[in-house]
């Protein structure tokens, strides 16, 4: 039998990237001189990617935003974003003890994320993890993206694991959508980003810090499953 795999999804589940992507957000806004938005009330939509931030950010200051400007504003926002790897970004408390107990009791670990895979490779290495990670996918690796199902089945097969011997560990509704599409058990974090609480999507368990995913709920969790 494969050795289990458990799959990450990156921003806002191991790292938290928020106070660089809504850096380069405000980068990208002050070239369409709106105002920096406020990182209390924006933290929310992180989790959606550049464009929606960008999108989200005219409305509260009701400014029209054509498709044209639209694109010019994300590659701003992209580019500053990717110049700047790792910036403030870092692991969340646990992390990296989680990964070591998870890695020393054979599991194999992968990353599925919606951010582009370069920059999620860099992170990744920036912060010192790439040893941790058989596969890091991005939304770019293949055809398709979260919440398409097979997204998270292929990123397991690249890592060399078994979709039927694998647990996901996200902190979104796309998250768990996209574990609950491929009949693989999700773990929910509820410190990422999202404006409604994941206990809602429904995920198979619901965590408040990487303590608590230890070898042995992971290997519970995927157990109970098949």
């Amino acid at each position: 039998m494969t050795r289990p795999i458990i799959v990450f999804d990156l921003d806002g589940t191991l790292v938290d990237t928020a106070p660089d992507l809504l850096d380069s957000l405000n980068h990208s806004l002050a070239a369409s001189d709106l105002a920096a938005v406020d990182e209390a009330g924006f933290r929310r939509f992180v989790g959606h990617g550049g464009r929606v931030m960008i999108e989200r950010a005219h409305a509260a200051q009701n400014k029209a935003l054509v498709a044209k400007e639209h694109d010019r504003l994300l590659k701003l926002f992209l580019d500053h974003y990717t110049l700047n790897i790792p910036g403030k970004s870092r692991p969340y408390s646990g992390v990296i003890a989680a990964l070591d107990h998870l890695q020393a009791a054979g599991y194999l670990m992968a990353i599925c994320t919606n951010k582009y895979e370069a920059n999620s490779v860099a992170l990744i290495g920036a912060l010192g993890m790439s040893k941790y990670f058989a596969a890091i996918c991005g939304q770019d690796t293949f055809a398709f993206r979260k919440p398409d199902p097979r997204h998270l089945t292929e990123t397991i097969r690249l890592a060399g694991g078994d979709p039927h011997n694998a647990l996901m560990v996200g902190d979104s509704q796309t998250d768990i959508d996209t574990a609950k599409a491929a009949g693989i058990p999700v773990v929910a974090v509820d410190f990422g980003y999202t404006d409604r609480h994941v206990r809602e999507f429904e995920p198979t368990l619901v965590i408040s810090h990487f303590d608590t995913l230890t070898p042995e709920t992971a290997q519970r969790l995927i157990m109970a499953a098949r």
